[in-house]
């Protein structure tokens, strides 16, 4: 029975209402960021973004139970869902979130079908518009006349963003800018400005508040970043001025918390974005502000495009083979297929499920820049042309139960998708330079201080669970031993004579000796040396006690998206 166009079209009207109420709900939280912000409401802004995730998934829960409640999907032909998609399109003219509805959209139709109808006609596989930007570029940036004096410039921006809190020392904050920008650019470049646009939406991620936006001169814009914090008096301050596009990179990179930005214009944000930052993909800037549904939509489509633009085979991923995960990749694309197997070693005593629980803990959790976000796929199809034999065999064999063949493709019933990094055991075994050497090994270092201080003991630390980027930062990428701080039991090795101790040692399975990870956590002996000696207190009990003691305490400590020698207190800590 197909049901009479009126109602296919009060359906369609429900699916975009449903959407709607949704995007509402999500505004209402990051709305309220600056608040938090305010008043320093740290771990209820943890809380904050944990909410915001799941609202997706209960506002796709209600929607579908309505349709469920009006008929029965499976009994409606195709035709029925063109005309549905058809009379959904017609609503999202001049919608300012068009396509984020058309992802929702998606999602109703996914969960409908459990992925397996991958259908233009259906859903939007392709997107129904190609975004043109500036359309309401008014409506998301302030624009500030730079002719006049830098200090007049400064004082007018920091007018443009009030708080309800005071400023520290105001004056010493223009101070600090003023003299950044005489020290970092000459003069005949600052007097080539002649506009400063600035996004409206302040970003907010865990202790910090951001302005973003580009200097415009007659040449190549500056993009920039101003960085707010508060003291400990709850006054705000200027930590620093950021101009470098690597700094926003990093700042808007894959192993970090999404933002609390408050805008009715997605598109038109992550435009701007990324004309700031032009090695960014579309996908990346919408997952940055929370969008992780609609980035990962994005991400499928420009998928599609590189597979139709390349011609090399999937195969696997360089590196030491996982007991938990299969991992795969195409050369010529920069992301990696995990594919959890279906057997593990006796020495992993978890579940698939547990599995799943911990990557959805690191979804939800703040990554602190040193875990790198993942995103689950259900059913994800890989023509089989392209899929190497010895690969399909390496999945067959050890993830049967997560594959579907059919004469053209390979369906992967469950997978996780992350950003491509090389090894740091592969890094460290290729790379010559001595310097490098060191730093990956120090970075390393603040990689799992920085994960502990974030409440997350990563369990499994072999090299060969980090990455490293581009740009040289440790990343933590392999999750399925992770657990909260509190869930392990940090103990000291005996002291004794008897080599045989550590045997007869009664050994519970949340306890963790410190003292051993020296011999594990990298291989060779100068290795080891050197990451002992740039990070002691890693082997050490106390330490790892101390950080229980603090998470526990609710003290949050800053891990900064920046090098502690730019924030203006240490640039000018003679001033």
């Amino acid at each position: 029975m197909i049901l009479s166009s009126p109602k296919v079209s009060h359906l369609a009207y429900q699916i975009l209402k449903g959407f709607e109420k949704s995007f509402r709900w999500y505004s209402r939280i990051t709305g309220a960021a600056q608040q938090r912000f305010e008043q320093a409401q740290w771990e209820a802004g943890q809380l904050a973004v944990k909410e915001r995730i799941a609202i997706y998934d209960q506002s796709l829960s209600d929607v579908v139970a309505q349709i469920y409640q009006q008929l029965h999907p499976h009994l409606q032909d195709k035709q029925f869902w063109h005309q549905l998609k058809h009379h959904y399109l017609k609503q999202l003219d001049d919608h300012p979130q068009f396509e984020l509805a058309e992802t929702f959209y998606n999602s109703v139709i996914g969960r409908l079908f459990r992925h397996q109808q991958i259908d233009d006609n259906m859903m939007f596989v392709l997107p129904s518009r190609c975004y043109l930007p500036g359309q309401v570029r008014h409506n998301v940036i302030n624009t500030f006349d730079a002719r006049g004096t830098i200090r007049a410039t400064l004082e007018e921006i920091i007018r443009a963003y009030p708080f309800h809190i005071e400023y520290a020392d105001k004056e010493q904050d223009l101070n600090r800018l003023e003299r950044y920008l005489r020290e970092a650019f000459s003069p005949r470049q600052l007097a080539r400005i002649h506009s400063i646009e600035i996004l409206q939406p302040v970003f907010y991620r865990s202790k910090a508040a951001y302005l973003i936006g580009r200097m415009c001169s007659d040449g190549d814009a500056i993009p920039f970043v101003m960085a707010l914090m508060l003291n400990s008096r709850r006054q705000l301050y200027v930590d620093t001025l950021l101009t470098a596009r690597h700094d926003l990179s990093v700042l808007f990179g894959f192993a970090r918390s999404y933002f609390m930005a408050d805008t009715q214009y997605p598109a038109e944000v992550v435009a701007f974005l990324q004309e700031l930052m032009p090695n960014k993909k579309h996908f990346e800037l919408y997952i940055s502000l929370g969008f992780y549904k609609h980035g990962k939509t994005v991400f499928y489509r420009n998928f599609l495009q590189h597979l139709s633009h390349s011609d090399d085979q999937f195969e696997a991923a360089p590196g030491i083979r996982g007991l938990v995960m299969a991992v795969f990749h195409l050369p010529s694309y920069g992301v990696v297929f995990k594919v959890i197997k279906d057997e593990f070693p006796e020495s992993k005593k978890i579940t698939r499920e547990q599995v799943k629980a911990c990557y959805k803990l690191v979804k939800m959790h703040d990554r602190v820049g040193r875990m790198a976000d993942t995103h689950e796929y259900v059913n994800f199809r890989l023509p089989r042309n392209r899929v190497s034999p010895a690969l399909l065999d390496e999945l067959l064999e050890v993830a049967n139960s997560s594959i579907e063949l059919t004469d053209d493709e390979v369906i992967i019933r469950h997978l996780y998708i992350e950003r491509k990094m090389t090894p740091l055991n592969i890094y460290l075994e290729q790379e010559t330079d001595p310097d490098k050497i060191r730093h990956a090994l120090d970075d390393l270092g603040l990689c799992i201080k920085q994960i502990a201080a974030a409440n997350i003991f990563p369990g499994d630390m072999l090299h060969k669970n980090f990455g490293i980027t581009r740009h040289g930062r440790v990343i933590f990428y392999d999750y399925d031993e992770i657990c909260y701080m509190h869930q392990r039991q940090f103990r000291d090795l005996p002291v004794s004579d008897d080599p045989y101790a550590i045997d007869t040692l009664s050994v519970g399975p949340d306890d963790v000796f410190p003292q051993q990870f020296e011999h594990f956590i990298v291989g060779k002996k100068h290795l080891k040396e050197q990451l002992k000696a740039l990070h002691p207190e890693l082997m050490e009990p106390d330490y790892w006690r101390s950080i229980q003691r603090e998470v526990a305490s609710g003290k949050l400590k800053d891990v900064l998206p920046y090098p502690e020698s730019q924030r203006f207190n240490k640039r000018f800590e003679q001033q």
